[in-house]
């Protein structure tokens, strides 16, 4: 299995992200969290995934001088894509409703990118998701805000949320990739390792 692949590396993951954490529990990879503080800026010309693989680079840079020899490092990133444009982590709850307002009733895409990182290589790879949201109300965006506080994610909502479950008419791809990491792909590269 994967784990007895991977058993000279020290796993690192890079992110705080209690989605991608219980993603590697599930997977039975021993790997301990280590985080740093990375602006998460990017060049204004890149589009679409160009910006997830962008973003899961810079977040490996910033261990840049620090990973040892068998030190495997896992930084990634996800972005909502919608009409030509990138919507990231809502501020505050007015941003957080706005974003909503304009996923209701279209579809948009999820990238998530990953990085995996050692002294020896660097692999990014990512995945894209289509995801049809139904026309929202006005009622069931507040109500979804307010309660489950969606700050944290990429354009402001979690697909196995409330929001998910009366929101989302129907996906094309990976479930788990919305949910912020590209699982199947993350563990056919590090199988293939």
């Amino acid at each position: 299995m994967l784990s007895n692949k991977l058993s000279n590396y020290h796993i690192i993951l890079g992110s705080a992200s209690p989605r991608r954490q219980q993603f590697l529990k599930e997977l039975n990879l021993p790997f301990i969290i280590q985080l740093k503080n990375t602006e998460e800026n990017y060049p204004k010309h890149l589009k679409s995934a160009e910006i997830a693989d962008y973003l899961a680079v810079l977040k490996a840079s910033a261990f840049k001088n620090e990973l040892k020899n068998n030190d495997l490092l896992i930084t990634a990133d996800t972005i909502v894509w919608l009409d030509g444009k990138s919507l990231a982590k809502a501020a505050n709850k007015e941003e957080a409703i706005k974003m909503l307002e304009e996923l209701s009733g279209k579809m948009h895409e999820v990238i998530s990118a990953c990085c995996i990182t050692t002294t020896q290589f660097q692999k990014v790879f990512h995945e894209v998701t289509k995801v049809y949201f139904k026309k929202l109300t006005k009622e069931e965006i507040e109500f979804y805000i307010t309660n489950f506080k969606p700050f944290d994610k990429a354009g402001s909502y979690g697909i196995q949320e409330w929001i998910g479950y009366i929101g989302i008419e129907k996906i094309e791809g990976s479930f788990f990739n919305v949910m912020g990491f590209p699982i199947y792909k993350f563990y056919k590269v590090l199988s293939e390792l």
